[in-house]
């Protein structure tokens, strides 16, 4: 493609009769946003005026560097040529900027360096990502929080951060906040443990339009759930949860039932996602009152009991994914979900166990509404009713479409 883009290009210049050299800088811009960076710099090479609509600032607000080590990734990588020239010529203009690194510890540290060099731009987004393994955590803390804070200061109206699995601090939140308050609206710091509930409070506090924020469950308290809920804050949109268990036995905190009753009262159309990665013995804190989570998903093994709590305990839930249960039948878990979540729109079940009469009973119950439906096939057991030749027509007619159970998950 590139090739055919640089010699056709170079063809139409020569002709006489061709325009090609003379096309408007607008009409060229439009043609620019829609090749790919590489194609965009062979094009660059044909005449003076494409080598200037390739630098136009309007071609670099938004940049994606994408760092990986050749020796240990197969994933393409921005050539450090480019990085120097976005550098020297761009820095400026970058608004929307994110960092795809591998897991290397070399990548993080590229990323880092290329902060550090960005003193001259105010970007509205920015995101650290990594693809494997949290390369961010093995770089020198001093080197990361030193990097973060160059953009922290210049960046006058960050609206759009993304930081989760990295190493910032309390106090480089405070220089977060001194200096983009006004314009945060979005936040994830999933697996950020140097970050306190103090540190995410200031943030709450101070953002009053923040709409979405992901955190670990271990920076969750009803001071920060008060302050989302203060008059001045802006409704919340999205909250995220993620509730991981490190060693086996992890205490959890409880937040209480008023402190959620303040966030609904506050944004009655907020959406709760919860992450749970826990031992069958650390729930004991979770479900026993009611809570607004609308977005339920357990990646590890989870009781009967507790799923029978989600179903008297969360109304407001649209859906459900249970990665595993164990060998006790589901049956009247799914019916008193399907009784008392009435919004439930969505569920994945993978290793667990339903008889196929309660699966239909269920799935009666919740009748059209269930636009997701993922179950594994060998969750499902035949009894006196249903055969599994014969669930699918039965679960199809209550669907109002045709229904096949999975033969591998889809979440």
């Amino acid at each position: 493609c590139d090739s055919f883009i640089h010699s056709e290009a170079v063809e139409a210049s020569e002709s006489p009769d061709s325009n090609w050299a003379r096309l408007p800088q607008e009409l060229l811009l439009h043609i620019f946003q829609y090749l790919p960076l590489l194609d965009r710099a062979y094009a660059s090479q044909v005449c003076r005026g494409w080598n200037q609509a390739f630098h136009m600032p309007e071609l670099w607000r938004c940049f994606e560097f994408e760092l990986n080590q050749p020796a240990s990734s197969y994933l393409k990588a921005t050539h450090p040529d480019l990085i120097k020239q976005i550098i020297k010529r761009h820095s400026n203009h970058l608004q929307y900027v994110s960092f795809k690194v591998d897991s290397s510890t070399e990548s993080a540290e590229a990323a880092c360096d290329i902060l550090s060099q960005l003193v001259n731009c105010s970007l509205k987004t920015l995101g650290l990502i990594s693809t494997a393994r949290p390369s961010f955590m093995e770089v020198p803390k001093s080197h990361f929080i030193s990097a973060l804070t160059v953009v922290f200061v210049n960046s006058k109206s960050l609206s759009s951060l993304k930081i989760d699995d990295t190493p910032v601090d309390d106090p480089s939140l405070k220089v977060l906040v001194a200096n983009n308050s006004d314009t945060l609206k979005l936040l994830k710091m999933s697996s950020c443990p140097h970050v306190s509930p103090a540190g995410i409070l200031c943030v709450a506090d101070q953002c009053h339009g923040l709409r979405e924020l992901a955190l670990n469950y271990h920076l969750l308290s009803d001071e920060l759930l008060l302050a989302l809920s203060s008059e001045k804050h802006v409704h919340l949109e999205h909250l995220r949860i993620d509730v991981v268990s490190e060693n086996p036995g992890q205490h959890f905190h409880t937040i209480k039932k008023s402190s959620w009753d303040a966030m609904v009262r506050h944004s009655p159309k907020f959406n709760l996602v919860m992450y749970f990665f826990l031992y069958e013995d650390e729930f004991g804190p979770f479900f026993n009152d009611e809570i607004p989570v609308t977005h339920l998903y357990f990646g590890r093994s989870v009781s009967k009991e507790v799923l029978g709590r989600v179903g008297l305990h969360c109304p407001r839930l649209v859906e459900l994914v249970v990665c595993a249960n164990g060998l006790r039948p589901l049956d009247e878990e799914l019916i008193r979900i399907a009784k008392h979540c009435t919004q439930l729109s969505a569920i994945g079940l993978g290793e667990c166990e339903v008889s196929c009469s309660a699966f239909v009973e269920f799935v009666k119950m919740c009748g059209r509404r269930l636009s997701q439906l993922s179950i594994m096939e060998e969750v499902l057991i035949p009894d006196h009713k249903y055969s599994l030749d014969e669930i699918h027509w039965e679960v199809s007619k209550h669907l109002g479409r045709v229904w096949f159970p999975d033969m591998m998950p889809t979440w």
